[in-house]
């Protein structure tokens, strides 16, 4: 399935005028019809356009519970998120980078693991694409992530910590602090997800690193799961999964998915609801 005209600007549905002026750019233009398309996808009573809204759409509400969980990965063709040095600035072209803008723009909170910030230092906003910024959530077991980091600036949005009891990490006063029971010093991503959903969020993006990804796909905690596929061979490099191995091939996990085309990368979206536990039930997988 060609995502070619998911890019192209497509009909306007009706936007409330507060948020069109709010979505409005300085320069006094009218927003592009991705805002529209926010609007709508936050709206209950507003259908979802295509072609946006057969990718985004199993992500409106939750199905298992009242969660609705997606991570995505972007990994060359053989299968790597970074080279041996770790440099992987930008292994997806300007489509697998706005793809994972708009998932930001659509989601209550993106998170990542400390190893992502500590290399990184992303700001985790929305900039290639129209719309809200989501609450910014960094999984720290052991306080390592300095309060200078980008993701922590202050800039109006919900910042959140998330540490292992006994930790006193020394953050900004106005970062939620949420210190979890930890596991051979690691938080179970169920865990994790509960405490988001005590706070409200009900839209949850794991953005990265691989570990984290791949705990959570491991614990059963993924709704969707978006890997996009450059056309490049790093050779050896990062692995986009670090799975438990299986014995056979025909153990392997087989997931239903559609593909898409995103300018000369592919964009695999894999339905993992049938494996996702509701929060406190699924798998204490650390």
């Amino acid at each position: 399935m060609s995502l070619d005209s998911v890019y192209n600007p497509l009909p306007k549905p009706v936007l409330d005028n507060n948020i069109r002026q709010e979505l409005t750019k300085k320069d006094g233009r009218a927003p592009d019809p991705w805002a529209d398309f926010v609007q709508a996808f936050r709206s209950t009573f507003q259908p979802l356009p295509s072609p946006w809204g057969d990718l985004f759409g199993p992500l409106r509400t939750g199905t298992i519970d009242a969660l609705t969980v997606v991570a995505q990965i972007g990994q060359s063709l053989d299968g790597r998120i970074a080279t041996a040095s770790g440099h992987s600035h930008y292994i997806n072209g300007p489509a697998g980078v706005t793809h994972l803008h708009r998932l930001r723009s659509l989601v209550d909170a993106v998170v990542v693991g400390v190893g992502t910030a500590l290399a990184d230092d992303p700001q985790l906003t929305v900039r290639r694409c129209c719309g809200p910024h989501p609450a910014r959530v960094v999984v720290d077991p052991k306080g390592r992530l300095a309060p200078s980091a980008r993701v922590f600036a202050c800039d109006g949005v919900r910042r959140l910590l998330i540490t292992t009891k006994g930790m006193a990490p020394t953050m900004p006063s106005d970062v939620e602090v949420v210190a979890l029971p930890a596991i051979d010093g690691r938080i179970p991503p169920p865990a994790i997800l509960a405490a988001l959903s005590d706070r409200g969020f009900r839209r949850i993006l794991i953005e990265g690193g691989a570990e984290t990804v791949s705990r959570f796909l491991a614990a059963g905690c993924l709704d969707r799961l978006h890997v996009t596929v450059a056309p490049t061979i790093l050779g050896s490099g990062r692995p986009g999964f670090i799975l438990p191995p299986v014995e056979r091939a025909d153990q392997a996990m087989r997931v239903p998915m559609r593909v898409y085309q995103l300018d000369d990368e592919v964009l695999f979206d894999c339905d993992l609801s049938a494996q996702r536990g509701p929060v406190g039930q699924a798998k204490k997988s650390t």
